[in-house]
């Protein structure tokens, strides 16, 4: 199930991108994420890009310089100069593990291949993003037990989890017309809420608006309708891993989502990072998952030896606020809190299967959503909801203003990055979104 360490990991390579090198860069040559980009303000075509230190090298010019030689055929050809990662998502994982390899050793210091590179290069500043893929469906799960159990208590103190919580991954089909890459900026959502002493709802905006801290999950190669994929071979199937902000209207969601769950309290923006990390690179920072021996045990067929031993993901996750005073004044954001995806009841793996156990057909770009991410403690909550105790405790922040829910002009920044002694940083890079006012309904 789990991919392999190989040379590409080694943690003495070293780039000629000289800032791929500097230890703190979230893309040193042991990472090389996809992304989909051009420079900014022109008319070019969005193209393929990776990204190496604070670099972007360009898959279409790298392919005409002919890097790619060794490993080309025609439907490479195609998914290279393509305008999202669709085609070569549906590759599969061997051919992208190929190209991340050939890249590997084409950015290498000493590598015959970096005089024909150089002009490939496109500063990461000089760049805008568009969403990495075409996303066909999107999925959000419900993975984390601190955040379903911090959630259950604000309305259920006696019986936080539902019965189903611990046997089944939880997940709604959200909207995948909304989501958006970092720098989405969307208008406060307006729709019916009921006033805790109102006898009738009331049409508005919201007030109670709300981040979810969340991982994606990119689909690679699909299945076919009827076929269910079985755990061993689920991350066959995922291409790779991006940040994710499922933005929230609380007051929306609360009168609306008995009995079929989120509906316009989600569907108006998501927010996912540009850069998808694949499982080959994130590799030396798998953990061992398990499950309290206190509470039920997967059914067998979201169980076996290689989710125990390394079905979890080390990886931080870190959201930050800049206030628009922030902004006027030049300070920088302010750290919310800080998680770890390790702490997730339920693994990429076994989502992927859960969801198509059914016969469900997953096509290539399909995108899961993990859930808020939440950690054991108070400040690892991966949401405003949390953090204020559902609305009750404000937040004072440095410079004295205080946040109970997102307010208009308020960027979320979310990060994420594994580390360990020993080997390099692999970063996500950051989500960033920002709220502003709603539509005049006059």
């Amino acid at each position: 199930m789990s991919v392999q360490l190989n040379d590409t990991h080694n943690p003495a390579l070293r780039s000629w991108v000289a800032s791929a090198n500097d230890g703190n860069t979230d893309f040193p040559i042991q990472n090389l994420p996809f992304g989909v980009f051009r420079r900014t303000d022109s008319n070019e075509h969005f193209r393929i890009g990776v990204a190496i230190g604070d670099q972007i090298l360009d898959l279409t010019l790298a392919q005409q310089a002919g890097v790619f030689s060794t490993i080309m055929d025609a439907r490479l050809a195609h998914a290279l100069s393509a305008n999202s990662l669709n085609a070569l998502m549906d590759l599969g994982n061997g051919v992208s593990s190929a190209v991340r390899a050939v890249l590997s050793h084409a950015l290498r210091e000493g590598a015959s291949a970096q005089a024909g590179l150089h002009a490939t290069l496109v500063a990461q500043t000089d760049a805008e993003y568009a969403l990495p893929a075409q996303i066909g469906d999107y999925t959000d799960f419900y993975t984390s037990v601190h955040h379903a159990t911090a959630v259950g208590k604000l309305f259920r103190p006696d019986n936080p989890l539902l019965p189903n919580y611990k046997w089944v991954p939880i997940g709604y089909h959200g909207r995948s017309s909304s989501i958006g890459v970092s720098g989405q900026q969307f208008h406060r959502p307006i729709g019916q809420t009921m006033p805790p002493t109102a006898t009738t709802p009331i049409f508005a905006a919201a007030k109670r608006m709300d981040y979810e801290c969340e991982v994606g999950v990119f689909i690679g190669q699909g299945n076919a309708l009827g076929d269910a994929i079985d755990i061993s071979q689920a991350e066959e199937h995922v291409f790779g891993m991006c940040l994710l902000n499922d933005w929230s209207a609380r007051d929306l969601q609360a009168w609306e989502y008995q009995p079929l769950g989120p509906f316009l309290a989600k569907n108006f923006a998501s927010t996912i990072s540009p850069w998808v990390v694949t499982l080959e690179a994130l590799a030396p920072y798998r953990k061992g998952w398990a499950r309290d021996a206190a509470d039920p045990q997967p059914l067998p067929y979201l169980d076996n030896a290689d989710l125990r031993s390394t079905g979890a993901f080390d990886i931080q996750l870190e959201v930050l606020v800049q206030t628009e005073k922030m902004r006027q004044d030049g300070t920088p954001a302010q750290r919310l809190s800080l998680s770890n995806f390790s702490h997730s009841y339920w693994t990429v793996s076994q989502m992927v299967t859960h969801h198509t156990v059914n016969g469900c057909n997953l096509r290539a770009g399909d995108f899961l959503g993990s859930g808020t991410q939440s950690g054991p403690l108070a400040e690892e909550a991966g949401s405003l909801l949390e953090l204020t105790e559902g609305g009750k405790k404000a937040i004072i922040l440095s410079n004295g203003e205080q946040r109970i829910f997102i307010e208009d002009g308020d960027s979320i920044i979310m990060r994420g990055w594994a580390q360990k002694d020993g080997a390099p940083r692999i970063g996500f890079g950051e989500v960033e979104g920002r709220l502003l006012p709603a539509r005049d309904l006059t």
